[in-house]
Parts: C-alpha cells; sequence; structure tokens
C-alpha cells in the first residue's frame, strides 16, 4: 500500500511504525524588543528580550529530550539568537537561510499597526479584504512569502529525509507552512497561533505531512 493511501486509514500505532518519518519541529522564536508597541518587523534586524531569551531556553531544555539532527534558522538577528541559545543546549550549531526569513513588508517596516492605518488607509483595508495576494510597496505577499519558504522546505526534507530537524523561524513563515501541511487557503492565515517561543512538530512520510503538535508554550 502506497504511504498516501495508509496515511488516510492509519492508527497513530501503525504511523509511528513507519521507518521512513522526516519530523520538523518547528519553533517560533522568542519575544521581541518591540513586542509591547505592536510594530510591523518584517525583515528589520530586532533583537530578542529577556523573556524571549527565557522562551528559547525553554524550548532547548525540550528539544534535549529529542533527537535532533540539524539545525537551521532564519539568518535574521532574532532568529539567529535563538538558534544559537538553542544550540548550545543540545550541542549543534545552527545554520541560518535566508530563505526562512519574515516576510517583507516593504515600506510598513518599522511602523506600528496605528501609523499604518494613518498613512496607508486604502492599502490597509484593501490587504484586510486580500490577505494572501496583496503586495504591500516594496514587500511581498503571503502567497509570495509561502513560495519562499516551501521551495526550501522542499529542499530541506529532501537532503535531510529521515532526519530529525529544527527550524527557528518567524510567526508568518510557520502559519504559511502549517496551512500548505493542512491544505488550507492562505485566507485562513491568521486562525492559526503561533504564540512566542512556541513549538509545532509536523512529521512528513514520504512527502506526506502530518501535524503532530500546534502552538505549544507547556
Amino acid at each position: 500500500m502506497k504511504i498516501a493511501s495508509l496515511l488516510n486509514t492509519a492508527s497513530h500505532r501503525e504511523l509511528e511504525q513507519l521507518d521512513n518519518r522526516t519530523r520538523l519541529f518547528l519553533i517560533r522564536h522568542g519575544e521581541l524588543t518591540t513586542s509591547q508597541e505592536w510594530r510591523y518587523v518584517g525583515h528589520l534586524d530586532v533583537d530578542l528580550n529577556d523573556t524571549g531569551i527565557e522562551q528559547m531556553k525553554k524550548i532547548g531544555g525540550r528539544l534535549r529530550h529529542e533527537r535532533v539532527d540539524v539545525l537551521l534558522s532564519s539568518d535574521l538577528q532574532r532568529t539567529r539568537r535563538g538558534a544559537e541559545i538553542i544550540g548550545t543546549m543540545i550541542g549543534l550549531t545552527p545554520q541560518p537561510n535566508a530563505a526562512f526569513r519574515e516576510i517583507n513588508l516593504g515600506e510598513w517596516e518599522g511602523l506600528t499597526r496605528d501609523e499604518i492605518v494613518a498613512r496607508f488607509p486604502a492599502d490597509f483595508e484593501e490587504r484586510s479584504q486580500n490577505l494572501p495576494n496583496f503586495r504591500i510597496t516594496n514587500g511581498e505577499s503571503f502567497a509570495d512569502l509561502q513560495e519562499r519558504v516551501i521551495r526550501q522546505i522542499e529542499i530541506v526534507l529532501k537532503e535531510y529525509e529521515g532526519k530529525n530537524i529544527a527550524l527557528i523561524a518567524h510567526g508568518g513563515v510557520n502559519r504559511v507552512i502549517i496551512t500548505h501541511v493542512l491544505g488550507m487557503d492562505l485566507s485562513n492565515l491568521t486562525r492559526i497561533d503561533q504564540a512566542y517561543g512556541c513549538l509545532n512538530i509536523i512529521d512528513y512520510f514520504d512527502g506526506m505531512p502530518v501535524l503532530r503538535l500546534l502552538n505549544s508554550t507547556n
């Protein structure tokens, strides 16, 4: 029986017995120095605050009890620092990759929500009506982001097939991965919560993904 067919009917125990699983520990970076201001940071290089550092240490503590073969992150400071904290705790050197950067918010970057509404009211309204496809000036749409991220995820899954992969990424990046895994339309993106310092677990069986854990901060 093909893997895809088996997954449609398999029990949890049967899935655990498959030996070609690739596991993705998908992590959102910790809280930022700008988190209390509700700023749209996108590609801006913002650092973790003290709470964010502790959140990454907590994730590192959880991953100590798991087999992790490779540690990836985006190349922005907030994810690189998180990956460095976790890497020190689990004995791996992080591999940063620009393909896993947060969505590029163009001329909105660094602004608060209220500032964006005041300066770009028509664009803000249009984006709220067409979240997947609206592209901010000099930036990306979520469809652009998903195309970029999933292309790289597929490369990673092929390179590390059968391994356990940890990826420290961003709220937007995680959401486009999870919507893709679940076959959801990108218009439902905001229905998926991704707290600072959360952990998701996705198992891939011959390319067929199964979401095991979502938005865990415990």
